[in-house]
């Protein structure tokens, strides 16, 4: 198996809007491409900034590569989420303003099967 988490530290005024985004328009993409979704979760932070993530499972590796290649290369998907950010003044607007950290990152089981 393979896992990947998805992680996202935000600025608190954009914490409802963000989780829109995802439970209407990345998750719904994802999930119609196969991607096996675990679960995703919030904690406030310091410095009025909220810590987001979501964990994902795959069968392996290149099952996730192929999965992605498929939902950045499904032009609805691309064109909603481009009009998205654009609606809120554009990505590098968002990465001043709202996004403060965003990884992307494979992660490990450490419990042996």
């Amino acid at each position: 198996m393979f896992y990947r988490r998805k992680n996202y530290i935000v600025k608190n005024h954009f914490v409802e809007d963000f989780n829109h985004l995802f439970n209407n328009i990345n998750l719904p993409n994802q999930l119609k491409h196969g991607t096996r979704f675990v679960g995703r979760w919030m904690m406030p932070l310091e410095n009025d900034e909220t810590e987001i993530f979501a964990i994902w499972e795959y069968d392996s590796k290149e099952d996730y590569q192929r999965i992605e290649k498929n939902v950045r290369s499904d032009e609805a998907h691309v064109a909603r989420i481009n009009q998205w950010f654009e609606e809120r003044g554009g990505r590098a607007h968002l990465g001043k303003t709202a996004f403060v950290v965003i990884r992307d990152e494979e992660i490990f089981n450490t419990v042996p099967a």
